[in-house]
């Protein structure tokens, strides 16, 4: 398991090829990098952020997902086209800045006249996984209550053309989609990749982790299904705009601490008693 934090985490406040720099200054070892605009997916921009990451690692990508990703599962053969010249561009800065991951979101159900079909969604998302893994890269659906990905079951729909599909829990999300987080990550298993993680007090307002009721200590006791050796990122999101940077750099140091305790259960302990937990976080805005 590794601990990182997102560039969305400051979104609005520092760019991103100023936020790798400040992760690097505070000592964090790994980051998601979060493209914001078409202008950012050009490789000469990961050039950039490759020269000023510093001692960051860069963990996944992700894009501004209706940009282009909706587009990648079009049947217009000029849509499909344009889509996969900036699913191409991505892929090859995700490469420049070592990435491995590519969160990704597809289809967007916003028109009411959205139809289900699994069967060519699986295809579809097949072609995609092979072009990233050409990259080195590996397609990473995440759970979303307005993308493909919205419940419980798609993802193994997904899987039946793409065995090696990677997964992202996302713990608001599954909240917003009215289904438990321990059904998206059961399902997920071994592929998961990464976990975004929130909190939210019991009157159902959002706050700083580790403040609401959401049990961390039992997330981390299943970090099992992780994978022996694998490397994997817990994203934490934060879901207020006032003090992030200070908060955020405290928390990041915290964090590691407590994950490097020395028995399942005195992490279990430390992390249910920690009251401002926060491992990686991002604006709630981002998504």
């Amino acid at each position: 398991m590794k601990v990182g934090i997102s560039t969305a985490s400051l979104f609005l406040r520092r760019n991103n090829e100023d936020a790798l720099p400040l992760f690097s200054e505070w000592g964090v070892p790994c980051a998601e990098v979060f493209l914001t605009s078409f202008c950012e997916y050009a490789p000469s921009f990961a050039e950039l952020l490759a020269a000023r990451r510093g001692n960051t690692a860069v963990h996944s990508v992700h894009v501004l997902n209706t940009q282009y990703e909706p587009q990648l599962y079009a049947e217009h053969p000029r849509v499909v086209s344009d889509a996969y010249g900036w699913l191409r561009s991505v892929l090859r800065s995700a490469q420049i800045l070592g990435a491995k991951h590519y969160t990704f979101h597809g289809i967007a159900r916003l028109k009411r006249t959205f139809r289900e079909n699994f069967p060519r969604f699986a295809a579809e998302t097949k072609k995609i996984f092979d072009l990233c893994a050409e990259y080195g890269v590996r397609l990473c659906y995440e759970n979303v209550e307005w993308a493909l990905c919205n419940r419980p079951g798609v993802f193994r729909e997904l899987k039946r053309e793409c065995p090696d599909l990677g997964g992202v829990l996302d713990i608001k999300q599954a909240r917003i989609s009215g289904y438990d987080w321990r059904e998206y990550l059961a399902e997920m298993g071994e592929n998961l990749a990464t976990v975004h993680v929130s909190d939210v007090t019991a009157e159902g307002k959002m706050c700083l982790p580790g403040r609401g009721v959401f049990d961390f200590g039992e997330l981390f006791a299943r970090r099992g299904v992780f994978g022996r050796g694998a490397h994997r990122e817990l994203r934490a999101r934060l879901f207020r705009r006032g003090g992030a940077e200070g908060v955020l750099r405290v928390s990041c140091r915290k964090d590691r601490k407590l994950l490097r305790g020395k028995s399942r259960k005195t992490r279990r302990k430390k992390l249910t008693s920690f009251s401002a937990f926060a491992i990686i976080f991002g604006q709630s805005g981002c998504k």
